[in-house]
């Protein structure tokens, strides 16, 4: 499986106390943002020389994710096709299957580990 980058998502409580930290000193620039619950749910952070880094809070990943105790990181990992990536890890089943964003990105969310327990929700 061919991964074209890597991003990690920061889960935090809230977004906006550290922005002043990311778009200061570490020298990020915020490119995209998106609100949950009246403040901000998400953000993409971009430094020229450094990458990507994004961040979303522990209440949207949870609404999103419907998990009652969200991870403390998130890897966004890049890959050519998303049906390929999900065909070379059928060891792992999806926590969310296969779907399409509001902005038209095809994702699906692997668990960090194999659990026998958990079947496919997607047809393969």
């Amino acid at each position: 499986m061919k991964i074209s980058k890597v991003t990690p998502i920061l889960v935090v409580d809230a977004i906006e106390p550290c922005l002043a930290l990311w778009t200061g000193p570490m020298g990020y620039t915020q490119i995209v943002g998106v609100p949950h619950e009246y403040r901000l749910g998400f953000v993409l952070l971009v430094n020229e020389g450094a990458g990507e880094v994004m961040m979303q809070t522990r209440a949207s990943v949870a609404a999103d994710l419907a998990l009652e105790l969200p991870p403390a990181c998130i890897l966004y990992m890049d890959v050519p096709s998303l049906e390929g990536a999900l065909a070379a890890t059928m060891i792992v089943a999806p926590i969310v299957p296969p779907r399409t964003t509001f902005y038209g990105a095809r994702e699906a969310f692997l668990p960090r580990r194999r659990d026998a327990s958990r079947k496919p929700r997607y047809p393969r």
